[in-house]
């Protein structure tokens, strides 16, 4: 079986640490040639690139759409969370829209990975995104009314809920840019994701 990877050095190094079993190739799209024929094709780069592979119809497509929902994407892709330190997590959040005829062989490939799976609503954020994106707001309100340093809020986060970062270094994994973006998209339907103002002028 082959599959298509498009990303970074950083994220094809956190894919194939994820686990590739033997029988499984995973190709750049720069290796394809008239001999390939891939199963499944990963656009981890598609928030920052756009579309890679809007020429593929008939295969899944894997796409890194954390803020877009299914309905803005063709009907063969597979929305997956793969912002930088949720790829590594094992389990991998993915959402389509209804009645995805796609949705069988994406499983069969997760399946075949070896891979944690969890479908979630197909909504921006999916879950974990929409958590951590709230987490990093609040303390940016705390950091605004002058609680607290990042430094410390970053330590009392990890020491009081065991979290492996704290708001603040979470969002530079993630991009601060990214975090905005999604609590955006949010705050247009409720009003409990508005934006702290210091996230706002961090990012101005």
């Amino acid at each position: 079986m082959q599959i298509v990877l498009k990303g970074t050095a950083a994220q094809k190094q956190v894919f194939l640490d994820k686990g590739i079993p033997s029988g499984i190739t995973v190709l750049g799209p720069d290796e394809l040639s008239a001999d390939t024929s891939p199963a499944a094709y990963f656009d981890l780069l598609f928030e920052e690139e756009g579309p890679a592979f809007a020429n593929i119809a008939d295969r899944p497509v894997f796409v890194n759409a954390v803020i877009a929902t299914a309905a803005l994407l063709p009907s063969n892709c597979i929305r997956i969370n793969a912002w930088n330190s949720f790829l590594e997590r094992n389990l991998l959040e993915m959402a389509v829209g209804k009645n995805n005829r796609f949705a069988t062989q994406a499983e069969q490939l997760i399946e075949a990975l070896d891979w944690k799976y969890q479908w979630v609503p197909d909504v921006p954020g999916f879950i974990a995104a929409r958590v951590i994106a709230m987490i990093i707001n609040e303390a940016y309100f705390g950091l605004g009314d002058g609680i607290s340093s990042k430094q410390e809020m970053d330590i009392a986060m990890k020491l009081g809920t065991n979290y492996p970062f704290g708001p603040f270094e979470w969002s530079e994994k993630i991009g601060l840019g990214r975090i905005h973006a999604l609590l955006s998209k949010l705050s247009e339907t409720s009003t409990r994701y508005q934006i702290a103002p210091v996230l706002t002028k961090e990012i101005s």
